[in-house]
């Protein structure tokens, strides 16, 4: 677990909720935070609860973090509210501590939070079947949708220029230059084919300064497994995770999406022939990502869907890249080269979009 169990239940009990000491496990299979299921009791009603540490060293302002999360969940629960939803099963709820707070701070400058657990429902890492991504799409959609009328302006940004390619191009740059773990040379090929693409690293960051393309509230890491699909109905009910909640492209979303979902290959395969961008996969996301936007994106927008997939698999590589030359600071890894083995896969991504480009305008055309 990384902590005694003993103390996760003291943490656990610094929320207003009354603890099961008997029930807590790990939960849950991100890269970033450290996640856990516990029981409790809201009142008579016994229920399940997700406690989670907040990695500091990559969210360096909670207050900002939860500053978002508390004012878009209960923008999403009044939205979900008006619309005859439900909101403890379609927008995350948080769950204050006994003194008011978003989350608990230790001594030992940690932070941790608590949400609601979302019942019946399933998130999953893989696409196992098409209907999972469709809905999977469906459900970013909808979350735009949800979100069109927030001031995106007034959000924190969480990680500073998280999606600014151009920025994220830069610092590649630097890790480069600096190459403090000796690693450039043995990646020569994978280094150049970011450098050979520096002009796309513009697009997006440009027309988004000229307003050509709407700031919008996006949430920034749109995997798979960042959507409830409920369990009976087959249906995505619910986006968490929404440490990434910031003003950005609505192109974000959707090319993060693609990037991890249309792949036809695991994100660290080490087999390369196993990897493309699968255009059924491609296709079904476009149609379910543009339906559940139910007519909030611009034509600008819906003509650019596939820079984005190219820009955010093109991005990842590059952030997988240079954290394999800063020395795997950022990214769990599982073993020497992990971080390479994934920067390989989305440049191979890359690299076969390039080849579909024409397809893939073909396929957006149809919902301009």
């Amino acid at each position: 677990m990384g902590r005694d169990k003993a103390e996760l239940m003291q943490i656990a009990e610094k929320f207003q909720i009354e603890v099961d000491r008997g029930q807590l496990e790990p939960y849950g299979s991100g890269h970033i935070n450290d996640t856990y299921l516990l029981s409790g009791f809201s009142g008579e009603e016994k229920k399940r609860y997700i406690l989670q540490r907040m990695n500091h060293e990559i969210f360096k302002d909670p207050d900002g973090l939860m500053e978002n999360v508390v004012g878009v969940t209960t923008f999403l629960q009044k939205k979900i509210r008006e619309n005859g939803g439900n909101p403890e099963r379609e927008a995350l709820n948080i769950i204050f501590t006994r003194t008011g707070k978003s989350y608990y701070a230790l001594e030992d400058g940690t932070y941790w939070r608590m949400y609601l657990f979302v019942e019946g429902a399933t998130s999953y890492d893989a696409v196992e079947k098409q209907e999972d991504f469709y809905e999977s799409a469906v459900a970013f959609g909808h979350f735009q949708k949800l979100l069109e009328d927030y001031p995106a302006a007034s959000l924190h940004e969480t990680i500073p220029d998280f999606h600014n390619t151009v920025d994220r191009l830069q610092k590649f740059k630097e890790a480069l230059e600096k190459d403090v773990c000796g690693r450039a040379a043995g990646v020569a090929e994978e280094i150049q084919f970011v450098l050979d693409r520096e002009k796309d690293c513009h697009v997006l960051c440009d027309l988004l300064a000229s307003g050509e393309l709407p700031l919008r509230v996006t949430h920034n890491d749109t995997k798979l497994n960042n959507i409830m699909i409920d369990n009976e109905t087959g249906k995505g009910i619910c986006v968490i995770d929404l440490d990434t909640v910031m003003p950005g492209s609505a192109l974000y979303d959707y090319g993060d999406s693609i990037r991890f979902g249309a792949n036809t290959g695991a994100e660290d395969e080490k087999d390369l022939s196993k990897i493309s961008c699968d255009l059924d996969l491609f296709a079904l996301y476009t149609k379910g990502f543009v339906e559940g936007c139910s007519g909030s994106l611009t034509e600008k927008e819906i003509r650019l869907l596939p820079m984005g997939a190219k820009l955010m698999t093109l991005e990842c590589g590059m952030r997988f890249l240079a954290d394999y030359l800063e020395g795997d600071h950022y990214f769990k890894i599982h073993r020497p080269e992990h971080n390479l083995d994934r920067s390989r896969t989305q440049f191979c991504m890359v690299k076969d979009m390039e080849e579909k480009w024409g397809q893939m305008q073909e396929i957006v055309e149809q919902y301009l």
